[in-house]
C-alpha cells in the first residue's frame, strides 16, 4: 500500500470511530483504496486478501465486516435469509440478484418507487429497507 491509500483508508475508519490496526488498513483497502463501490462477501474478501502483503485469517474478516458494518462503513445486504454481501455504498438503492452467478450489483434507481410502506409495530421503527430484485437468465 503506497502512504496516499493508507491515509485514504486511516480517515475512512477515523469517520467511524475505528482505530486503524494493521489487518482494518488492509481490508478497507481492498473495500474503497481504488474508490470504487463494491460487494464484497467475507469469502470473497478474505479470497482477495490472500494476494495481500497482510495476512488474515477468515474469521477476521468476518468479524472485520461486521464492525465495518456496525459502525455504518458498510452496508449489510442478506440474501437467501443466509448469505451476506457488504456493500460500500450505504445510500439507499437497490440491488440485482444473478440467481446463477448468486452476485449482487447495483441496480438503477430511477424507476423504483416505494409509495408507502407498512407501519412499524409500536415501540419501533424501521431502520432501512433492503430492495433486492432476483434475475434469472432467460
Amino acid at each position: 500500500m503506497d502512504h496516499n491509500s493508507d491515509t485514504t483508508e486511516a480517515t475512512w475508519l477515523a469517520s467511524a470511530g475505528l482505530r486503524p490496526t494493521r489487518q482494518r488498513l488492509a481490508l478497507a483497502h481492498l473495500l474503497i483504496g481504488d474508490g470504487q463501490h463494491r460487494h464484497v462477501t467475507a469469502e470473497s474478501l478474505y479470497e482477495a486478501s490472500r494476494d495481500s502483503d497482510e495476512q488474515v485469517s477468515l474469521a477476521t474478516v468476518y468479524n472485520t465486516l461486521r464492525v465495518f458494518s456496525d459502525a455504518g462503513l458498510l452496508r449489510e445486504i442478506t440474501v437467501n435469509g443466509a448469505r451476506s454481501y457488504f456493500d460500500t455504498n450505504v445510500t439507499n438503492h437497490p440491488h440485482f440478484f444473478w440467481e446463477d452467478t448468486e452476485e449482487l450489483m447495483d441496480a438503477p434507481d430511477e424507476d423504483l418507487k416505494i409509495a408507502q410502506l407498512p407501519k412499524a409495530p409500536a415501540g419501533t421503527e424501521i431502520a432501512k429497507v433492503d430492495v433486492v430484485i432476483r434475475l434469472r437468465r432467460k
